[in-house]
């Protein structure tokens, strides 16, 4: 029952949202709302706008897409600032067609899909309302029913600009149906629907010899030709192209580069004029953003030919190319995993990591710079601090190669892979080396990997495995130190205090026996040898460790445990150095003593309690981990 009632909610809410009136209650309307005259352009924005805008970094973050697409900050800041901003304002960027050019699987598809679902959801909401003619198969502006001559006056009294003439559908209405009243015209307001072809068209060229120009600007109904008896009677004309529909909205040109020129010159005339030719009329007026995407090869055949020298200009180009962030690679994979039906299969830790890791590579571009590959570029690009690298060297990185996320492997493969992994194993768990065995078989499959292309790519499924390898290592390392971050905390305090002493050449007091004592020279190497720092080095890190540490207590924060990443790693790494030795007995031995038992039934617990593993996923992680300590 209860969704019968939420249905009946719906009714309500629908019911509610519903206005009718005359031109002149409209008039009224628009003194308190002028909002609700913009154009298709400025509503697409506002949509956008409305949805929040936030800057992190100096970079602009639109709420509108979040959750939807990753990776694609800086595309999506040039796609808003660079064309949707600048079309609102009227500025000459609206007589554009908008081009996405991207590879396969990299969002253009989805972001257009989100520009549609926003643009239905947004013209149910106050600030999206819109208003057109009843009974206009175009949803036409009622605007146009305002003769030229008076649309200067109409600018000086209301504020708002008039474009575009009314149609000659509506010319005829007006004169047969109201008698020539615009006053008495009857205006509704309208919802965006692209089921019920209502302010969103999407146009999908068929065989180029057979395809109609009708799909795009309507026919004639010939039925109706004996009744009206002309082609130019605009009543012997059906307005239903996807032209007409998308009138007031966004319309989609899938595949656009591959039609006949005849289609892309009403598109350009559309845009550049706002209008297009229809039948035996004369140009029909149209208000609407035309979105279409192509991937790069089409468009260099599209460019290349000098036919097409005039639609260029017509045309602005926003690449999207495929995201170069692991974090948020992982999240396109989450998103996809959840959409299927193997969403209740456990996944252990870090294996969408890995798997991302993988895709970045292949999308990633080889650095000029000798001083550094493609592991610290790809986790730099990520956010990661790298040593002796800063955000200039990224904004360096980042202009090398313009073209850097137009190429690689596309994440609907690695989906693919991972579900073949799901479905072959059938068991209720899969790890980051399951998806990254299953990565490489699938190299064979690929029709578009070529065998340079291939060995390339196994390069970068040994790479992903080292990094696992290493991840796996510290994983495990966290489990099996009891109460791990306060043996951390106290190998740490006992360092900084160590090299507290040797900075300010002092001495320490034994905290039994009360005695002075030298630093402990050993203790601190042990540590600092586990990050390579070298005998001559170890004076100035420990002098940066210190002046870190006044940094802090001039701020009046404490500097601790996880306040600098590689003194973190190194206490890390020599805690796990002197457990490696329980490590290897305890998972490689066979016949495992009750005390070894009861530590491995600890670190599997610890696994699954606090780093989100399962039974199966965190034995097999010790055993592999094992394997590893033991090679």
């Amino acid at each position: 029952m209860d969704i019968l009632k939420k249905l009946e909610h719906y009714r309500e809410e629908e019911e509610k949202l519903r206005w009718e009136g005359t031109f002149g209650e409209y008039l009224e309307l628009l003194k308190e709302k002028p909002w609700v005259a913009q154009s298709a352009h400025s509503r697409v924005y506002n949509m956008i706008k409305d949805a929040g805008i936030e800057e992190v970094d100096g970079k602009k973050k639109y709420q509108f897409f979040s959750n939807q697409l990753f990776g694609l900050e800086a595309a999506l800041e040039k796609l808003v600032e660079e064309y949707f901003h600048p079309s609102a304002k009227r500025l000459d960027v609206r007589k554009r067609v908008l081009l996405l050019m991207g590879p396969v699987s990299g969002g253009k598809s989805t972001l257009v899909t989100m520009l549609k679902r926003g643009l239905e959801a947004y013209t149910r909401t106050e600030n999206g309302a819109i208003y057109a003619i009843k009974g206009c198969p175009m949803h036409e502006d009622p605007l146009h029913l305002i003769p030229n001559h008076l649309r200067d006056d109409f600018y000086k009294e209301y504020g708002i600009r008039v474009e575009g003439n009314l149609s000659p559908l509506n010319m005829l209405r007006l004169e047969e149906e109201y008698g020539g009243r615009i006053e008495d015209v009857i205006v509704q307001r309208i919802f965006f629907s692209e089921d019920r072809r209502v302010g969103i068209g999407t146009f999908s060229p068929s065989d180029p010899k057979s395809q109609d120009i009708a799909d795009l600007t309507g026919s004639i109904d010939f039925s109706t030709i004996a009744e009206y008896g002309s082609e130019s009677d605009p009543r012997a004309y059906r307005f239903d192209g996807e032209l007409n529909k998308a009138n007031r909205g966004l319309m989609e040109f899938q595949e656009m580069l591959k039609c006949d020129e005849k289609f892309l010159w009403h598109l350009l005339s559309l845009t550049q004029e706002g209008n297009f030719k229809a039948g035996r009329f004369a140009l029909i007026s149209a208000d609407e953003l035309i979105v279409a995407h192509t991937n790069e090869t089409e468009y260099r055949s599209f460019i290349s030919n000098k036919k097409n020298e005039a639609l260029h200009s017509r045309i602005i180009v926003m690449p999207v190319p495929y995201n170069l962030k692991v974090s948020q690679e992982e999240k396109i994979y989450e998103k996809m995993i959840n959409e299927s039906d193997v969403a209740e299969v456990h996944i252990a830790p870090h294996t969408l990591k890995i798997a991302a890791m993988f895709s970045i590579l292949t999308r990633l571009k080889e650095p000029k710079r000798g001083d550094i590959d493609l592991i610290k570029k790809m986790r730099l690009y990520d956010g990661e601090s790298v040593e002796g690298f800063n955000s200039a060297d990224i904004d360096e990185l980042k202009k090398e190669f313009q073209e850097e996320g137009m190429s690689g492997i596309d994440p609907r493969y690695v989906i693919n892979r991972i579900s073949s992994t799901i479905i072959r194993k059938e068991v209720s768990s899969i790890n980051a080396l399951d998806v990254l065995r299953s990565l490489k078989e699938g190299l064979d499959q690929h029709p578009s990997i070529t065998s340079e292309l291939k060995e390339k790519y196994l390069n970068f499924i040994s790479l992903a495995r080292k990094e696992y390898d290493e991840i796996a290592k510290k994983e495990v390392q966290k489990a099996f130190v009891y109460s791990y971050e306060e043996s951390a905390k106290t190998l740490m305090d006992n360092y900084l205090d160590n090299v507290e002493a040797y900075c300010n050449k002092a001495k320490l007091h034994d905290p039994l026996t009360g005695e002075e004592i030298n630093p402990d020279e050993k203790l601190m190497r042990s540590i600092e040898e586990q990050i390579g720092i070298s005998e001559n080095a170890k004076k100035a890190f420990r002098e940066e460790i210190l002046i870190r540490i006044s940094a802090y207590a001039r701020k009046g924060r404490r500097f601790d445990y996880n306040s600098h990443d590689r003194l973190r790693e190194a206490i890390q790494k020599k805690l796990f150095a002197d457990l490696k030795d329980v490590v290897k007995i305890t998972t490689s031995s066979k016949t495992p003593d009750e005390q070894q038992l009861k530590k491995i039934n600890e670190v599997v617990a610890r696994l699954i309690d606090e780093h989100g593993y399962n039974s199966t996923s965190a034995n097999e992680l010790l055993r592999y981990v094992g394997s590893l300590l033991n090679r």
